[in-house]
């Protein structure tokens, strides 16, 4: 079953190298595919250079989506992250 979330980037650098370092070692985790995609560019959530690529600055909304056993528990944990402003100040 895929599961997907949509959640808004709300840290001041946006999805910059230790954002996304942090959101791909999560991602890696868990037995689950996950995938993150916007503007209809679609990376893998374990890709540090994919995830910056999507250039998610700000205010910008990603799809985060995962397929596998624990698909759920790995969307939860990752838009959790996100919410959490990838545990910056700001």
């Amino acid at each position: 079953m895929k599961v997907t979330r949509t959640v808004e980037i709300c840290n001041e650098r946006g999805l910059h190298a230790r954002a996304s370092a942090k959101f791909v070692k999560l991602a890696g985790d868990f037995d689950a595919e996950v995938s993150v995609s916007r503007e209809g560019q679609t990376v893998d959530a374990r890709s540090i250079m994919g995830l910056m690529m999507l250039a998610a600055g700000i205010g910008s909304t990603i799809e985060i989506s995962a397929e596998g056993p624990e698909a759920k528990a790995a969307i939860q944990a990752l838009g959790d992250l996100v919410a959490a402003r990838f545990d910056e100040e700001r």
